[in-house]
């Protein structure tokens, strides 16, 4: 604050004015959230088809939990294992010692479990997968730093290791996953990859067609301690526009408690920004 004091209000106003004519701020407005702060943030695009970067913005080779952008890896196990088979299927009850918020006190499916990122559902698949199968198949997916054993002293990694926790993953790992995934690169069934693809969430970019998930989280110290002034937000994804595809991972990291859940606002923020990223890109 005390820099800006030495600065004359005219100055002042020229350099609010820039900042409030950048995509990000137009969006923080749209919603009527109070602006954020980055410590650290990454946009990375690459072409989907031949892995070429179109875009690679920021600091995206620092590596935070997955958070729920995890639930990609776990409808690809889900599904492989037979955990999961269709849409829809299995629907299962919502039980008291699962200890979630009270919106996911109610029976989930695999559509309602990627839309509304419900948790304990994740923590069932992965109990259902045990500590064999689910370290099997993050290694064969070169996920990360690979890192289950979860939270330390607790035992606790096969249901919190990717939420803010020993998993890490960063951005231009997240691309390069997904890229994996369009490939068909991963050891997986077909029914796999078409499940996973069919239940993770959509949106309109413009003309963009969307897919992709969120994941919200806190940075963690060394001990394994929560920060939780600084918080996290993920999107990563694909796109589609005229037969062509790109790859995407964006991720904000804010300095300071955050008013809001920044997945979901570092993915609007992207919806936003897309089209126009796209466009300079070419």
């Amino acid at each position: 604050m005390t820099v800006f004091a030495s600065f004359r209000r005219s100055s002042i106003f020229a350099i609010f004015s820039l900042l409030a004519a950048t995509p990000f701020a137009q969006a923080q407005r749209a919603a009527n959230v109070p602006a954020l702060k980055p410590v650290f943030e990454c946009t990375l695009i690459i072409d989907a088809q031949s892995g070429a970067t179109l875009r690679r913005d920021g600091t995206c080779d620092r590596r935070v939990s997955p958070a729920s952008t995890f639930k990609v890896p776990l409808a690809l196990m889900g599904y492989d294992a037979g955990i999961l088979t269709d849409a829809h299927t299995p629907r299962w009850d919502y039980k008291p010692e699962f200890n979630a918020v009270k919106r996911d006190h109610r029976p989930v499916d695999p559509t309602i479990w990627e839309k509304d990122s419900v948790v304990w559902y994740s923590q069932e698949i992965t109990r259902k997968l045990g500590n064999e199968r689910f370290a099997g198949y993050v290694q064969g997916f070169a996920y990360g730093n690979g890192d289950i054993t979860g939270n330390p002293g607790k035992k606790d990694g096969l249901t919190h290791s990717w939420l803010s926790s020993s998993l890490k993953i960063s951005p231009d790992e997240q691309a390069a996953f997904i890229k994996r995934i369009l490939d068909r690169k991963l050891p997986l069934s077909t029914r796999a990859n078409e499940m996973t693809g069919a239940i993770l969430p959509a949106f309109d970019a413009g003309d963009w067609k969307v897919q992709g998930k969120t994941g919200t989280g806190w940075l963690t110290n060394k001990a394994g301690a929560q920060n939780r002034n600084r918080p996290f937000g993920w999107f990563v994804g694909w796109a589609e526009k005229d037969g062509r595809k790109v790859i995407f991972a964006r991720l904000f990291v804010n300095e300071g408690k955050s008013p809001v859940l920044l997945g979901p606002k570092v993915r609007a923020n992207f919806l936003v920004d897309l089209p126009g990223l796209i466009k300079l890109a070419n």
